[in-house]
């Protein structure tokens, strides 16, 4: 028995690496980067962990460091960073990454199975990890733990109050695959961990996934060896970085630390300092946004946010008062507020909102007194150490006149300094937050071994080193001539090459079928949507994946929720399975997918919805689909997703055609996979049924044949 938790943590976007971080190098650079770190770090020191991986996207730019593109960093004694590599090898912001996301899936998979056990937990960190971490834990029966960081649907909000539209926050930030990658995330999470009250009280409440007794809240640490009061060697260094800006270097600091995004709201930071008199004549602004070489080659949020800093500082010409390096390093943070103390000076966040706020915390544990926005985060921060003032952040002369009550008045600056260095050890260090997250997993999971696949192969799956898997209707039947010609090669590779169909059918109609157009019996039939899997002739269902894909399944519930929605109508008795209702829609008349699956989850129901052929809906369980039977068959018998070829023509297709499996679309698809076209491993055959089977083949050279070395690239890819 194992003895000591294995956890898997996955943070995707963004440069992630153990030390040096780059924080507020651009808007996918931030808290959330040391959040986890620090988290892998506090969990590794716990004597109850093992182990802790944490998993992210490895990079090949040239325009970042070398070393995110290394597979694998140690932390320390039992952490470690591991890099997957996820769609294109340069370095992508987070809104274009959706597509790649079931790459990442299979390349954790294949991480897993290298490090030879199965994670006691997986703890996803925002949208794209949530996804991606949901569907991980699903598939190797393990409790999910999700963190949202910053929520779609309260973006979503934000924006349309700025007066942006529906159509322009979709176009940038992505954000409708956003908030169904956290309603899936929340659907299938055992824990969802916030950091305020707030977050759980007021964000998570805007989903349909939305279910209370999931919610804890667990507030970050801080590491008090980092932050303190007490002088350091860095701090002259600090020193020099802003003597060029500044007339007066006496004068107390208000210091500002984030990166450059709109949201942090710099813009009315610098309007409350330069439109109060007192206040300039006061202190001195210091403005650390990020690091840039050329505001000009930035992306562009970022260069919109310090193009617009700068035209403020001229415009009230604030030379000699205010600060902006270009650069800082990891090293020069905790010196910035040391630098910011004894001067007397206060630490300032006016977020137009704020989830929860690190800087704070690392402000208090430094003695810096803080100004912050009144929302989320800063109001637990205040309310536990009571070492500052909130304000509206909209409302400059607000933010001035907080600055100065602390500025002006000693012993009200000293109170918060030193009650906020008190109450940050008492209610923010990482060994807390490590222990009472470690209480909840307790509560879910015995510390032992937890469910492994018995990875011992049986039969021909013991010998066989690629699998071919085909769906039937439309893929292999169609055209007996070509079908014949594919079975042939299937025989003559029989021994080394397996071969499964994945259809809608049940397994009775896809044998009758394949009986018909004379194909012999696969090794293994996933069957019903992907919701069954049975192997070869003896046809001995896999019961493990029954039980895998019953969680949360309630067709009697499901029944009753689409009963009286119109357009919509139950298929044969035939038809329908254990763990798959089948409808009919017509189009016309029935509501769109995404309000199906709204009325789906109002009703506390998670499940997989598949559309094909514009006009069969199936309803399955949220962990069933073609795509995850493939990789579950991958998984249980040791098989890198490479040396699986799936075939398909539908939108029922679509699961197993995605993500690391190497697939092949045949001419005669259905209009809903053209959205496919161009995505990595996906090849679009211009021949019809199995003939483009053949031709995807060739394309491959899957089954390495001498008379198949010609690539046969008829198609596009």
């Amino acid at each position: 028995m194992e003895s000591k938790y294995y956890i898997v943590l996955i943070s995707i976007h963004g440069l992630i690496r153990g030390r040096d971080l780059e924080l507020g190098r651009d808007a996918d650079t931030g808290g959330q980067s040391l959040y986890v770190v620090e988290l892998a770090k506090a969990l590794s020191r716990h004597p109850d962990v093992g182990r802790v991986d944490l998993l992210t996207r490895q990079v090949f730019d040239q325009k970042v460091d070398e070393s995110y593109r290394v597979p694998e960093e140690q932390i320390d004694a039992k952490s470690f960073i591991v890099r997957l590599p996820c769609g294109p090898r340069r370095y992508l912001r987070k809104e274009v990454l959706w597509p790649y996301l079931d790459q990442f899936t299979d390349q954790a998979i294949r991480h897993i199975r290298r490090a030879g056990r199965i994670p006691h937990i997986i703890h996803g960190h925002y949208a794209d990890a949530g996804y991606v971490g949901a569907g991980l834990a699903s598939l190797l029966e393990v409790p999910f733990v999700f963190t949202g960081h910053s929520l779609g649907r309260e973006k979503l909000r934000k924006l349309l109050e700025k007066g942006l539209s529906e159509e322009d926050i979709q176009e940038r930030y992505n954000i409708r695959n956003r908030i169904e990658a956290e309603e899936f995330a929340l659907g299938v999470a055992s824990m969802v961990v916030g950091s305020t009250r707030q977050e759980i009280t007021t964000q998570y409440r805007q989903y349909e996934n939305f279910h209370p007794h999931k919610k804890v809240v667990i507030p970050p640490g801080v590491d008090i060896e980092r932050f303190h009061p007490e002088p350091a060697a860095a701090d002259s260094r600090v020193r020099l970085l802003l003597e060029p800006f500044l007339r007066s270097h006496a004068k107390p600091m208000i210091l500002a630390l984030c990166r450059p995004d709109e949201r942090k709201n710099i813009a009315s930071l610098i309007h409350a300092y330069a439109q109060h008199p007192r206040l300039r004549e006061l202190a001195n602004l210091v403005l650390v946004i990020g690091n840039r070489e050329d505001i000009r080659e930035l992306d562009t949020g970022s260069r919109k946010v310090l193009s617009h800093m700068l035209l403020l500082i001229d415009r009230y010409d604030l030379y000699g008062h205010v600060a902006y390096p270009k650069h800082h390093g990891s090293d020069d943070v905790p010196a910035l507020y040391r630098l910011a103390a004894a001067s007397g000076g206060v630490f300032v966040n006016v977020a137009l909102t704020e989830p929860f706020g690190l800087t704070l915390i690392e402000a208090a544990a430094s003695g810096v007194p803080i100004v912050a926005t009144d929302d989320g985060g800063p109001q637990d921060i205040v309310g536990n150490c009571h070492n500052g003032l909130l304000v509206d952040p909209l409302n400059t002369g607000q933010i001035a006149d907080c600055l100065l009550d602390i500025l002006e008045d000693g012993s009200r600056w000293q109170e918060y300094s030193r009650s906020g260095m008190e109450k940050v050890r008492q209610h923010y260090t990482w060994h807390s937050h490590v222990d009472t997250y470690l209480n909840h997993i307790r509560a879910m999971t015995h510390l032992e071994d937890p469910h492994t696949y018995e990875l011992k192969p049986m039969q021909k799956f013991s010998i066989m080193d690629r699998l071919l898997i085909c769906d039937i209707d439309n893929t292999l039947t169609g055209d007996l001539a070509a079908l014949q010609a594919l079975v042939e090669k299937i025989k003559r590779n029989n021994r080394r090459v397996g071969f499964g169909v994945a259809t809608g059918r049940h397994i009775d109609s896809a044998r009758a079928v394949l009986q018909e157009w004379g194909v012999p019996t696969p090794d293994v039939f996933i069957t019903a949507v992907g919701s069954e899997i049975h192997y070869g002739h003896s046809g001995r269902p896999e019961h493990s994946w029954s039980r895998h894909i019953d969680y949360r399944w309630n067709p009697t519930r499901i029944r009753q929720v689409l009963e009286e929605v119109p357009g919509i109508r139950l298929q044969a008795d035939s038809e329908q399975r254990q763990f798959k209702i089948s409808y009919l829609l017509d189009p016309t008349r029935a509501p769109s997918l995404k309000e199906i699956n709204r009325l789906l989850r109002k009703a506390n129901v998670t499940v997989n919805v598949v559309f094909s052929h514009n006009e069969f809906l199936d309803i399955l369980p949220v962990r069933a689909s073609k795509g995850h039977a493939v990789r579950y068959i991958a998984l249980k018998w040791g098989m890198p997703l490479e040396n699986i070829l799936v075939a398909g023509d539908s939108g029922n297709d679509e699961g197993m055609l995605r993500g690391g499996a190497r697939a092949v679309v045949v001419g005669n698809y259905s209009q809903e996979l053209e959205k496919l076209k161009g995505h990595e491993n996906i090849y679009f055959a211009n021949t019809n049924f199995a003939a483009g089977v053949i031709d995807g083949i060739r394309y491959y050279d899957f089954f390495q044949e001498e008379d198949d070395a010609a690539t046969g690239d008829s198609g596009n890819h």
